[in-house]
């Protein structure tokens, strides 16, 4: 039976895929900081939540592990916690700033670090991470936010090579806006302007499409009542000398 552990599971699309993958009679590891929502959610789909601040490397290893633990193998590994609102440069709010560099690199980065040894060793398998169309094109509403996601799309293009070495295919999704509370307070603009909101289920589903996939290295687009488009990138390669 296929093992999935998500980080920021609790809420969201990682809720949304948590039960996506559940339904398909997955074993769901539901890793997030939120205990109360993430207990509850474990409960509901008859998987197990672990406490993860994902900005702790020891965190992201005690997760892996308890999926080892728990059900004795990881197949897939969603890395989906994210956040924003830091500001621009001139109102930049410096603390949101670290915490938002923290958790969406230092939190895709140590996740990485954690899920490939596992999967490696149990015969390989597949981690998606959450990037945004804000890693693909400017998001002057939070640049330090678009900024992190750019990155993670960057690490996923760079390590996709070494993974594959080890059977692990590595991508990345991009959704748009999505119907979560990170787009509450911005929810009348977007309808002012016409902009469409996915449904964190649509996004659920296109996770466990690019998971169960062959593809490595890519960035998918994923916009509400659209099928996902894999992004098209210059074919250049930088390498040592």
């Amino acid at each position: 039976m296929t093992v999935v552990l998500i980080t920021g599971g609790a809420n969201g699309i990682g809720a949304a895929v948590a039960r996506h993958f559940a339904a398909d009679g997955a074993h769901v590891v539901v890793a997030d900081i939120e205990e109360q929502a993430g207990a509850a959610l474990a409960e509901e789909i008859g998987g197990l939540f672990v406490r993860t601040d994902v900005t702790s490397e020891a965190d992201n290893e005690a997760a892996v592990r308890a999926a080892l633990s728990a059900f004795g193998g990881l197949d897939v590994v969603h890395l989906n916690a994210g956040t924003g609102g830091a500001g621009g440069l001139a109102d930049l709010n410096v603390d949101r700033y670290r915490r938002t560099l923290a958790v969406n690199v230092d939190g895709t980065v140590f996740g990485l670090r954690a899920a490939y040894p596992a999967l490696r060793d149990t015969g390989g398998g597949a981690i998606v991470v959450t990037s945004s169309l804000a890693g693909i094109s400017p998001a002057t509403f939070d640049p330090v936010y678009s900024a992190t996601k750019h990155a993670i799309i960057g690490l996923v293009r760079s390590l996709a090579p070494a993974c594959a070495e080890a059977g692990i295919t590595l991508n990345a999704i991009c959704p748009g806006f999505v119907e979560t509370r990170m787009i509450a307070g911005i929810k009348p603009a977007l309808a002012e302007h016409g902009l469409a909101v996915a449904s964190p289920a649509e996004i659920a589903a296109a996770v466990a499409t690019i998971a169960s996939a062959t593809g490595s290295g890519d960035a998918w687009m994923l916009q509400a009542g659209r099928a996902a488009e894999r992004v098209q990138f210059p074919a250049v390669t930088l390498s040592q000398a």
